[in-house]
């Protein structure tokens, strides 16, 4: 069981992350089909803080749930496909990525892979101002406004995507974080502090109830560019180390062609291409004992449950958390040793 050290007061830390940001310290992320319970946009004011919560409010980076599963056992990220058919069109969309092509861990320690982390219900919220997709975004969920950003990820490194703190002015910069007292996901892309203005900024942002399949509304976004969340499917180290990966992995891809179920928005029309919300599964032939443990089961999620396809990027890239316990000695031989050869791609839509 991953044990918590306590970090300056309410922050607790996985250990290899205590070293890291006490130094710092003590120096100074749902829209329904059909229905949209987040909050509408224009309903807060965005830059506005809420009226009550405290500053950083049990926060912890890394959170391991105490295992429990995101989103709930019949949901799309955590639906057994391995019994599902191929599409009839598998072998095109492999070879349109390359047979050859190798897969790619895009995770690992600091600054590599997606950071997140969980607050208290009590947390503070503000309402970030949308810098491109206000429209498709929530300011707030079932009455309460606003997004819980702890104060420390202003000024802490590793907190949002990329690693610099504040997030910086480039790069996708995603901010991930969970209220586990309401089992809320909240999702921002294109992070930044403005400090200047003294206000919050993103491009988009998207609330998720992690009890619920509620998806977004067709043809919006999400801080994914497939509108689907992105913790869900990302490989954490504490479920790799207790078994079988039970979820699909989120993957990238050179270039998309529109979108299907369970995605909700297209980022490219570039024919003979996946589209956003495609499903890959490893190939049940594929021989795994020759991998780590941890490997192993990390894999085996792929024969499981596959991998959706949800944002653009570099060909089969696989996506995880940050964390200082992976050891990519071990993950970059052991993905790079996976092809697209070694996948087939399940029926579009299948459900």
């Amino acid at each position: 069981m991953v044990r918590f050290l306590p970090v300056c007061g309410s922050v607790t830390m996985r250990p290899g992350r205590v070293a890291c940001l006490l130094g710092v310290l003590c120096a100074a992320a749902v829209a329904g089909c059909g229905e949209h319970s987040p909050t509408s946009p224009g309903s807060a004011t965005p830059g506005s803080k809420s009226p009550s919560g405290t500053a950083d409010s049990g926060v912890t980076v890394g959170d391991d749930f105490s295992g429990r599963l995101l989103l709930p056992a019949d949901n799309w990220w955590n639906q057994d496909i391995s019994n599902a058919p191929v599409d009839a069109q598998s072998n095109a969309y492999l070879d349109f990525i390359g047979r050859s092509r190798t897969s790619h861990p895009d995770f690992g320690p600091a600054p590599y892979g997606f950071p997140y982390m969980s607050v208290s219900g009590s947390q503070a919220r503000v309402t970030p101002t949308w810098t491109a997709y206000g429209s498709e975004s929530d300011n707030g969920f079932g009455g309460l406004n606003g997004y819980p950003i702890p104060e420390m990820v202003k000024s802490q490194p590793n907190l949002i995507e990329g690693g610099v703190a504040g997030g910086g002015t480039s790069g996708d910069r995603h901010l991930i974080i969970v209220d586990r007292d309401r089992w809320l996901l909240y999702e921002t892309a294109a992070t930044r502090w403005n400090s200047t203005a003294q206000r919050w900024e993103a491009n988009v942002g998207a609330i998720f109830d992690l009890n619920s399949n509620a998806r977004r509304p067709d043809g919006w976004t999400s801080s994914d560019a497939a509108g689907l969340a992105i913790l869900p499917g990302l490989v954490r180290y504490d479920e790799a180390v207790r078994g079988p990966i039970r979820h699909a992995l989120r993957v990238t891809v050179r270039a998309t062609n529109g979108y299907v179920w369970p995605a909700s928005h297209r980022a490219g029309n570039t024919n003979g291409a996946l589209p956003m919300g495609a499903r890959l599964r490893l190939k049940a032939s594929k021989d795994l004992s020759s991998y780590s443990a941890i490997v192993r089961n990390i894999f085996r999620g792929m024969q499981t449950y596959g991998l959706i396809v949800a944002d653009n990027g570099s060909d089969l890239y696989v996506s995880g958390t940050m964390d200082s316990r992976w050891n990519n000695d071990d993950l970059n031989p052991a993905f790079h040793g996976l092809t697209a050869n070694d996948f087939e791609v399940i029926s579009l839509g299948w459900r």
